[in-house]
C-alpha cells in the first residue's frame, strides 16, 4: 500500500491502536546496548540517549522515571513527507489538555499519552477522523 500525502484522506482512514501495557521514558548520558535491546525506541541527542521501556522492563531494572505513557499507534499509512497529520492529531489532544509525545516511524505515527488519559486520548482521535469522514 502506497503511503498516502493527502491530509483529508489521513484524517478520514485515521484509526487508532493502542499497545497493550505502559511505557516510560529513561535516558543515559552515553548508549547502553542492554537497554537499547530492550527498547521499544530510541534517540539520541547531545544530552543523551532517550530509551522507551515497557515500564516493567525499566520497574525490573530499578530505573528512574516520571512519566507513564500509553502507546497509541495511528493505523493509517502516512507519507514521511505528509504535511499536517501531526499538527492535528496534537492539536485535538491538546484542546484537552492531553499530552502528546510523537514518535514518526516509516509506516506509522505512534503518540506516548498519558496512561491514565489513554482512553480519552483514543476518543479524541477517533472523534477527529469522525469528524473528517463526515466531510
Amino acid at each position: 500500500m502506497a503511503a498516502e500525502t493527502d491530509l483529508a484522506r489521513l484524517l478520514a482512514g485515521l484509526q487508532v491502536r493502542v499497545r497493550e501495557g505502559e511505557y516510560v521514558f529513561v535516558t543515559r548520558t552515553g548508549d547502553d546496548a542492554a537497554l537499547a535491546a530492550s527498547a521499544q525506541a530510541w534517540l539520541r541527542e547531545d544530552e543523551g540517549t532517550t530509551y522507551v521501556l515497557a515500564r516493567e522492563a525499566a520497574d525490573a531494572r530499578g530505573l528512574a522515571y516520571d512519566f507513564r505513557a500509553a502507546w497509541l499507534t495511528l493505523g493509517v499509512h502516512s507519507a514521511l513527507q505528509a504535511v499536517g497529520l501531526t499538527a492535528a492529531v496534537a492539536t485535538a489532544l491538546a484542546a484537552r489538555g492531553i499530552a502528546c509525545n510523537v514518535l514518526a516511524a516509516f509506516h506509522h505515527d505512534h503518540l506516548l499519552v498519558p496512561a491514565e488519559r489513554r482512553d480519552e486520548a483514543v476518543a479524541v482521535l477517533s472523534a477527529l477522523a469522525g469528524k473528517a469522514g463526515d466531510r
